[in-house]
């Protein structure tokens, strides 16, 4: 548990020893459908510190809302992604939405750290709102599904999200058959973590919850 609002289990770095094989991502955490129950307090994170990174929040069921010590605050959605920059450093706190809370139901999440480049370390805090109604995203052939573009590009299509670094970030809906080809940079880290379902990776199958890395050319 982080605080008394996110059961999650962490693919890294508490499971990779080399961290170059993730870089320029510190962590990822994965919070799989729980059912928190109805609550009239929020359950959630209370004030932290983050400094030098950032957190991309993607929302599959239930929702999260924030507050930041700059007077920012926001609720994201199923669908929704949240891009935080700490930069220079903020104070912030991260719960279940109270109508949310109240009603109580499935909760899924994810988050990832990437980050900043040294350059960057101490750049201005922000916020990118990502609804998922606006996100960019690459229509899959013969009903394969879509691809919501969070960061970097496919296919032509750029990624909703500002970044200080190159990196592609896609949320992947394959419906049954569909399939998805594309390329990576030979220099860059690549890895997939399935959510729902079993899907087939370069001829190799990968089940719910699976992690799998790429192995670096570069």
């Amino acid at each position: 548990m982080v605080g008394d609002g996110f059961r999650v289990f962490n693919y890294f770095p508490g499971m990779i020893s080399d961290r170059k094989l993730v870089s320029p991502f510190l962590m990822l955490d994965f919070n799989p459908a729980y059912d928190f129950g109805p609550s009239d307090q929020p359950r959630g994170v209370d004030v932290h510190p983050h400094k030098g990174f950032e957190t991309v929040t993607i929302a599959y069921q239930g929702s999260v809302a924030h507050h930041d010590s700059s007077g920012n605050s926001g609720v994201i959605h199923p669908g929704d992604v949240q891009w935080m920059t700490a930069g220079a450093g903020i104070l912030h706190k991260e719960y279940h939405e109270t109508k949310f809370s109240k009603s109580g139901g499935p909760f899924e999440m994810v988050q990832l750290w990437v980050n900043l480049p040294k350059k960057d370390k101490l750049t201005p805090p922000k916020y990118q709102a990502l609804e998922a109604a606006k996100m960019n995203k690459v229509t899959l052939p013969e009903n394969g599904g879509y691809v919501n573009i969070i960061a970097g590009e496919l296919n032509g299509v750029t990624g909703s999200a500002s970044t200080f670094t190159p990196i592609n970030v896609y949320d992947v809906k394959l419906n049954a058959n569909g399939s998805l080809e594309f390329e990576t940079p030979e220099k860059h880290n690549t890895f997939i973590l399935v959510i729902n379902g079993k899907v087939e990776v370069n001829g190799e199958a990968a089940d719910t919850h699976q992690f799998v890395i790429f192995k670096n050319e570069g």
